[in-house]
């Protein structure tokens, strides 16, 4: 009974208000391609036990794989299924951009140097109809087994936005405590929207400013239906048990890393959770299905796969989840 009821506070109810003293300050600049710019930091003030560190290299004799399309490690295929379970709850909210369509195109038709899904010689011609973009990231403060989290995250999925995310897992010592700093309380889903000065709490008042500003205005009926979408997005974490959502100590990287993901992948969830145990902000460029971004990253990388790593700390660059999620331990674990 004990185990169900601490399972339960972890998928569906909301972090309570905390009048703990925060540790330290964090200070925090970003822009839309932190690893083109020096500019971009993650640092602390106050208290230099919180993990901060600035010499960071990648594993001895690392190597990053090569990529392999729709391929699981055998050690990680329970994994993978538990993380796809999302996908059935609810029914896969975060898969496709805004406004997404898509045609089949004769394979000598279609130009070769572009992105696209191959079927039986034909090229898949995918396109969407998205909003105005932001010209700064947008930043949010979430933890991966949050109900109300994953409704945001969706939702930043489906409007292809890019966002920083500052991983704020239970005993969290870098992030938590700035939240309650900026506004008053540790509860979570937390955004911050430099292009507009906006910061708020509550996942369906965030989910309607970002329609507002950056979609058509409309809330998808996946993410409108009250009670019901909460459930469901409580029931897509069961597969993965609460992973996520508590902290691991953990080196805090001078610069967030950057990864093309989207919220519909049970891959890309495989490495969110570390990213977020292990407190390392990051930038997602998200990259739903009709997503031009993902043929900004097959350009990029010669390929488009997801996740996609780029961390600019170390220099590496890699795709594949399970070897990921290993780099990222060796990296920056304690």
């Amino acid at each position: 009974m004990a185990g169900a009821l601490n399972l339960s506070s972890t998928l569906f109810l909301r972090q309570l208000p905390s009048t703990k003293t925060p540790k330290s300050s964090i200070s925090i600049r970003a822009t839309s391609r932190p690893s083109e710019s020096s500019s971009t930091s993650v640092g602390t003030k106050e208290n230099e036990n919180v993990g901060f560190s600035s010499s960071f290299s990648p594993p001895p004799n690392f190597k990053p794989p090569e990529p392999k399309r729709f391929g699981v490690r055998p050690d990680k295929i329970f994994d993978v299924l538990g993380a796809s379970l999302a996908l059935v709850f609810r029914l896969g909210t975060g898969i496709f951009v805004s406004g997404y369509s898509a045609s089949l195109v004769p394979k000598n038709e279609f130009p070769p140097d572009k992105y696209a899904l191959e079927i039986a010689g034909f090229k898949v011609k995918e396109t969407s109809k998205l909003g105005p973009r932001p010209t700064k990231p947008i930043e949010i403060y979430e933890f991966e087994s949050c109900p109300f989290c994953r409704k945001v995250r969706e939702i930043v999925a489906i409007l292809d936005l890019d966002i920083l995310f500052y991983p704020c897992p239970r005993n969290g010592p870098n992030f938590r405590p700035k939240v309650l700093q900026m506004g008053g309380k540790q509860q979570f889903p937390y955004m911050v929207d430099p292009n507009t000065g906006v910061s708020m709490y509550e996942s369906d008042d965030i989910i309607k400013y970002l329609v507002q500003n950056y979609g058509d205005g409309n809330v998808p009926l996946s993410l409108s239906l009250g009670l019901l979408t909460t459930l469901t997005e409580g029931f897509a974490m069961i597969g993965r048990m609460g992973r996520g959502s508590i902290y691991k100590p953990s080196k805090l990287p001078p610069a967030p890393l950057e990864i093309w993901a989207y919220e519909g992948s049970p891959f890309c969830k495989l490495v969110r959770e570390v990213l977020v145990e292990l407190e390392l902000p990051h930038l997602v460029h998200n990259c739903a299905r009709g997503s031009p971004k993902r043929q900004e990253l097959y350009e990029k990388a010669g390929h488009f796969q997801v996740p996609y790593l780029d961390d600019p700390n170390t220099g590496v660059r890699m795709f594949e989840s399970a070897e990921i999620v290993e780099y990222l331990q060796a990296t920056y674990a304690l």
